[in-house]
């Protein structure tokens, strides 16, 4: 397992983590824990969750039961800011949730402290530096090592880290945004963004949503149990003719040299900077071998070529 700094900070991630949104929905604790133990034996340390992940708590508190002392071995990223309540109270990014937000995950974390506590979201009705200034008393305090950003636009990212440079607080260090071979929008600003201001990217849904697993067909029924065939706006949005016509493409590329879609769906995204680590999730524990062996493929500049190419054509 290689490792990386997220961003300019000194936080030291594995390059392929572990994504924990299965964790308390499809997988029951004995699944969960399965996985888990996979991933430390593989080198695996960013695990990265949410509180509303598992129907609002289950994914932490699962977590939470499952790694008892193994919680120091690795980097414990989850996040705030989505609903986790009905009635529209627990969300967003102000001081009074935020508090009450973090003491909630630690508890179910069954931990003293977060090494990324990330904002899963945009609150429109909070100033950005109140949510600074709530996550910046929280380092102080030692309940937060770092702090990240998930599905902002650039533009916002740039006004937190102006905002934290100028009223002396700690800034984001991390981004976790949508990024894949099918899903290029973040390179029209967010990724040059993200350079310029020295986030981290850490990229989720690397397969597209399954589309770059090479296990769909064009034209052939949708395996059953899939993402694609239980979901039909993820099938509408993923399933159109460029991006068949593109993953055809890729498969070919990948075929003539002994290799899988997997591989160069992880590999593809750990030779784009600023990528820190790709974010994958599993369901059993061979799905993290098969992972962490994706990212071991390093593209040569001529690949990485000949790749976009195949990506960009109509």
């Amino acid at each position: 397992m290689d490792f990386r700094n997220l961003g300019q900070s000194g936080l030291r991630v594995s390059t392929i983590g572990l994504g924990c949104n299965n964790f308390g929905g499809r997988l029951d604790e004995a699944g969960t824990r399965a996985v888990i133990h996979k991933a430390l034996d593989l080198g695996i340390t960013l695990f990265d969750t949410a509180d509303v992940y598992g129907d609002r708590g289950g994914s932490e508190t699962l977590m939470g039961r499952v790694l008892g002392a193994d919680r120091k071995k690795i980097i414990l990223a989850t996040k705030f800011a989505a609903p986790m309540d009905e009635a529209g109270e627990k969300i967003g990014g102000s001081r009074r949730y935020i508090m009450q937000a973090v003491e909630d995950s630690l508890r179910r974390l069954q931990t003293d402290y977060i090494d990324l506590y990330q904002m899963h979201r945009v609150d429109p009705l909070t100033p950005i530096e109140e949510t600074l200034r709530a996550l910046d008393d929280l380092i102080r305090q030692g309940k937060v090592r770092y702090i990240g950003c998930s599905n902002f636009p650039a533009w916002m990212m740039v006004d937190a880290a102006w905002t934290a440079r100028s009223c002396g607080l700690n800034g984001f260090v991390s981004c976790q945004d949508e990024y894949s071979l099918i899903h290029r929008d973040p390179e029209i600003d967010l990724i040059p963004a993200a350079r310029k201001l020295g986030f981290g990217l850490l990229p989720y849904f690397p397969l597209a949503s399954g589309l770059l697993t090479g296990k769909y067909r064009r034209n052939v029924a949708l395996p059953t149990g899939t993402r694609f065939a239980g979901t039909q706006r993820l099938a509408d949005r993923y399933l159109t003719e460029r991006n068949w016509a593109m993953a055809e493409r890729l498969g070919d590329f990948v075929e003539t040299r002994g290799r899988t879609m997997l591989e160069l769906a992880f590999s593809w995204l750990l030779a784009q900077q600023p990528v820190a680590s790709v974010i994958a999730g599993a369901t059993r524990p061979e799905q993290v071998e098969q992972n962490v062996k994706a990212g071991s493929w390093v593209l040569s500049a001529e690949e990485l070529e000949e790749v976009n190419r195949l990506a960009s054509a109509p």
